[in-house]
């Protein structure tokens, strides 16, 4: 039997999050929540980031749950999370 571990929410937010292939991808900022399950995270694109250098102007992107592969001290996101320069993801400053 698998031993599951529940965190809250709030202490993911801050969380650095890496793709599974070990590139740093950004920081949690908020979670997207639809009843009581978690649909999505908003992760900001820090300085260092590989979404900063992507995305350009935007600050960040949501990313759905079901890209998250694992929570721990970090966030690990499938690759396939990262946009193809897909504009429609990104969330410009004006919407944040």
């Amino acid at each position: 039997m698998e031993n599951v571990r529940i965190k809250k929410v709030t202490s993911v937010h801050g969380m650095p999050v890496y793709t599974d292939e070990g590139v740093y991808y950004g920081d949690v900022e908020e979670s997207m929540l639809q009843g009581n399950k978690v649909v999505a995270w908003k992760v900001k694109a820090t300085k260092a980031s590989q979404l900063s250098r992507l995305l350009g102007g935007a600050r960040g992107v949501m990313v759905p749950h079901q890209m998250v592969k694992n929570v721990g001290d970090i966030m690990i996101i499938s690759k396939s999370a990262i946009p193809q320069h897909d504009e429609s993801m990104a969330v410009e400053e004006e919407e944040y």
